[in-house]
């Protein structure tokens, strides 16, 4: 099992920032691909960014070039860096770790709010 706890949303003006933070724990041993998604009210969950354990990063077209994601494998963690954010940005952000096609892991969300 993987546990896995976010943190730094929050209440946020347009144009403002935020970073998140995920830490993993637990049997983490071959967590190869570590990722952030969302869900907004009444939306489906979608993936926002993506990492591997080599480093490679995907990212959606709607937050290329504002937000960044990065890993730091000595500490288990993945950040989520957003800057530039737009009220079209809210919504659960939620990470999740996976070890292969059939077993990945998520956490319980954190909020993020971006007001106009």
């Amino acid at each position: 099992q993987v546990q896995l706890v976010e943190s730094g949303g929050g209440l946020v003006q347009a144009g403002g920032s935020l970073r998140l933070s995920c830490v993993a724990s637990g049997s983490i041993i071959s967590i190869n691909v570590m990722g952030w998604y969302r869900q907004a009210p009444g939306k489906q969950r979608e993936l926002v960014a993506v990492i591997t354990g080599g480093g490679s990063t995907n990212y959606a077209d709607s937050v290329k070039g504002r937000f960044t994601i990065a890993r730091d494998n000595a500490k288990n963690t993945v950040y989520l860096q957003m800057n530039s954010l737009k009220p079209d940005d809210t919504a659960v952000y939620y990470c999740k770790a996976t070890r292969s096609i059939f077993e990945s892991y998520w956490g319980q969300g954190t909020q993020v709010t971006v007001s106009s």
